[in-house]
């Protein structure tokens, strides 16, 4: 039972963030959702409901790099390399929506590896 209450948890947390944060053209939305083995990231514009770029660790151009990593530095990896493809879209600025889960662990990793690859949020 308690896991079905910490889901129900993370989905009323995501909902009461996605109240304040809205992902426009100018700046979309960097949405991220994670599972127990996989991480995956989108960016997306709420004004057009259309994703612009996604990523995840079972894509295979980061599947193919990450043969005996841990689960954070996959995500790390997921970060740098939608952060390259979101600047080569012309997308430099994002609005962070980290999916109801704390700020840290494989969220955090995720974020800080696209800021230090040159997104900014």
């Amino acid at each position: 039972m308690a896991k079905a209450n910490s889901r129900l948890a993370r989905e009323a947390r995501h909902r009461r963030i996605r109240k304040k944060v809205l992902g426009v053209t100018l700046r979309p939305r960097l949405s991220i959702f994670r599972s127990l083995n996989h991480i995956y990231a989108q960016i997306i514009d709420d004004s057009k409901s259309q994703t612009l770029i996604s990523m995840s660790t079972l894509d295979p151009q980061v599947r193919n790099r990450t043969d005996g990593m841990v689960k954070t530095k996959k995500a790390e990896l997921v970060g740098s390399l939608l952060a390259e493809k979101a600047l080569s879209k012309g997308i430099d600025h994002v609005v962070f929506d980290r999916g109801g889960y704390k700020y840290h662990g494989r969220v955090r990793a995720l974020a800080e590896a696209a800021r230090q690859a040159g997104l900014k949020f």
